[in-house]
């Protein structure tokens, strides 16, 4: 029987305040005021639904060998990329090797538990990184702008029990239309609230919960964690109430301090529950839309020394409030400023050269002298130690992981960034190594020289014309994040 192996998740540091948003709209849209309490995360500009998932995976994965993962699977309804495989960056970003299989899945709010369940029926001998992740637009002023949130998860299936024994799943499909979004629309068209709840999550939602606790043999009184990732407050009480299940069990929907994440929000809900869920505790997750997906786990006796790096709490704990409405609008699109003579130049990507250098920028994978021992990034033929410059002695040396600090840094005002000041600098890596990047996530607070760093993998830049994305690894204020 499969199970999970490993957990993570990825919330952005940035948290809207809905105050901010109301205040902006509330001449034209009174009726937000209902919404307009707690906080919503946000991606900061470089960050999209790819870059959230390598996070969550590396938060994931920071404690395993990752040599071993066969298939990496990405759930997503905002992927960047509809016709290059996006699962197939992560794996790069990863450094995986080249014999990994990549899946994309969409077109569902429940795409997230649908490709959870299918991960794990299918691992064979080699596990399976299932991640989740989106970063949903709304019109300004509409509901969706205030309870959406931006995050991601990760979850390591194998084929033996793990932390949590995959018990079974159920799943139910009728094209029940709650919302959609048309190709090449940029937002959801939503139907009618209460008929949604009442014909979609209360009959179906309800249906769905009955029958797979009668195929697992479960009684509802037996479910420890009742996980619900529909938005709407009181949706999973409603939908505990009527299965039996008791109110306890019903998890933190964690709205007011994240937001919905849409398709990956029942598996953040997922790796939040696992991080408090003791052995025994019976897990019941269920995912919406046009239909049901019913999962159930049971957390073993590993649970108690299963941690991510810093899972969903640590991530929630290193919020930054954002009250800048116009500031989040400029970042999601929505809101075009004049950028100025300095932005206007090529973005125009070079493909070539990325395939040939992809462990270096997708990877930061630099080089180490197995002569000399002089690390280097980038790698190349030539070791630049001073005293020994020897020819053809470079093996691959990853510097994803490796702690780094400050040497030397500027933040300019001059540079174009869609977030002035560009902050950027010289880090040194623990056990060696030095390359200048740019600083996100970043202020003046937490930049100085030795200031502990750690690398993230971002958005560097995106060509105007072409839509093409381009990542690379940036480094991040590392205090109250590792």
């Amino acid at each position: 029987m499969a199970g999970i192996i490993s957990y993570g998740a990825y919330v952005p540091r940035m948290r809207l305040q809905r105050s901010a948003i109301y205040d902006a709209n509330r001449w034209f849209a009174p009726g937000l005021k209902g919404l307009a309490r707690g906080e919503r995360a946000i991606a900061n500009w470089d960050e999209d639904t790819i870059t959230m998932a390598v996070e969550a995976a590396r938060d994931c994965l920071h404690d395993r060998e990752r040599g071993a993962i066969g298939t990496v699977m990405i759930a997503s309804t905002t992927l960047p990329y509809l016709d290059r495989q996006n699962a197939g960056i992560v794996k790069e970003a990863l450094n995986l090797a080249d014999a990994v299989a990549a899946l994309d899945i969409g077109g569902s709010q429940r795409a997230g538990t649908s490709m959870l369940a299918q991960a794990l029926r299918s691992t064979g001998d080699r596990p399976v990184l299932a991640l989740a992740s989106e970063q949903r637009r709304a019109r300004p002023a509409s509901e969706g702008e205030l309870v959406n949130g931006d995050a991601a998860a990760a979850f390591l299936i194998g084929e033996d029990d793990g932390l949590a024994r995959f018990v079974g799943s159920h799943s139910v499909t009728a094209d029940f239309v709650d919302h959609y979004r048309s190709s090449g629309e940029a937002y959801d068209y939503d139907w009618e609230a209460r008929w949604v709840r009442e014909e979609g999550h209360v009959k179906i939602g309800s249906a769905a919960i009955a029958d797979a606790l009668k195929a697992f043999g479960v009684s509802a009184s037996q479910i420890a964690h009742f996980i619900v990732g529909i938005p709407g407050r009181g949706a999973g009480a409603a939908l505990a109430k009527k299965a039996g299940i008791t109110a306890d069990a019903v998890r933190d929907d964690l709205a007011a301090v994240l937001g919905n994440a849409g398709t990956a929000h029942p598996l953040v809900m997922l790796a939040h529950a696992l991080e408090t869920a003791r052995p025994g505790d019976m897990i019941l997750v269920l995912g919406f839309g046009q239909g049901a997906d019913v999962l159930l786990f049971e957390a073993t006796s590993a649970i108690a020394d299963a941690h991510p790096m810093l899972g969903v709490s640590g991530w929630l704990g290193r919020a930054a409030k954002e009250d800048n409405y116009l500031k989040y609008l400029s970042f999601t699109g929505e809101l075009k400023l004049e950028l100025g003579k300095r932005a206007e130049f090529s973005q125009r990507p070079v493909l070539t050269a990325l395939y040939r250098n992809r462990k270096t920028v997708l990877g930061l994978v630099g080089g180490r002298c197995t002569k000399t021992g002089t690390v280097q990034f980038p790698r190349s033929e030539i070791s630049v130690n001073q005293n020994e410059s020897a020819i053809g002695t470079q093996e691959d040396y990853p510097l994803a992981d490796r702690k780094a600090s400050i040497m030397t840094f500027t933040a300019d005002s001059l540079t174009y960034t869609p977030d002035p000041p560009n902050y950027y600098g010289m880090v040194e890596f623990e056990g060696g190594g030095r390359m200048l990047t740019e600083f996100t996530d970043a202020d003046a607070q937490s930049i100085a020289v030795g200031a502990p760093m750690r690398m993230m993998f971002r958005i560097k830049a995106k060509d105007a014309d072409t839509g093409f994305a381009k990542y690379f690894w940036k480094a991040v204020p590392a205090a109250g994040s590792v």
